[in-house]
């Protein structure tokens, strides 16, 4: 096991999933920064929470999808973005395993607040969270020196601590 999570070829290959969780994860928020009262309406739609914590979650949610996905997009604290997007994304795929077995007709809101009839929730939606569940994971587990920000201070505080005082 000691060999392939330390296995070279982990940087590149989770650059490529870092800069994918960290597209979808801006495009993502984007509309639910501009139009909180949208993004509130469909999570009220999924009829998990108490209204009491629908606009709450309505207006911290994006802002931290949002975190997320520079932090992946730099490479600076690499890992503990990637567990924060694993547990938004459990977090998505339980709810909406949740409308779809209550048999709910409405939007995913992930993207945008477009009604069902343009981004409606089925198995496929669980099964393509599921899958960025899936990269987060391996981020976390496998970029242990990520290209980015987090390896340029790794190198800084190397020779900072090699030199001699």
């Amino acid at each position: 096991m000691t060999k392939l999570r330390d296995w070279r070829g982990h940087a590149i290959l989770a650059l490529a999933a870092r800069l994918y969780l960290a597209a979808i994860f801006l495009f993502a928020c984007w509309h639910k920064i501009l139009q909180p009262a949208a993004f509130a309406l469909d999570i009220a739609t999924y009829q998990i929470l108490p209204l009491s914590l629908v606009n709450p979650l309505a207006i911290v949610l994006p802002w931290v999808e949002l975190a997320a996905g520079l932090l992946l997009l730099l490479g600076f604290r690499t890992r503990a973005a990637a567990l924060l997007v694993a547990g938004m994304m459990v977090m998505f795929t339980v709810a909406i395993s949740i409308a779809v077995a209550k048999g709910l007709d409405m939007s995913c809101g992930c993207f945008a607040s477009q009604g069902s009839a343009e981004d409606p929730i089925s198995w496929r939606t669980i099964l393509r969270d599921a899958s960025w569940l899936l990269l987060a994971a391996y981020i976390f587990i496998f970029d242990r020196r990520p290209l980015g920000l987090d390896r340029l201070y790794g190198r800084r505080k190397s020779a900072a601590s090699q030199e001699p005082s």
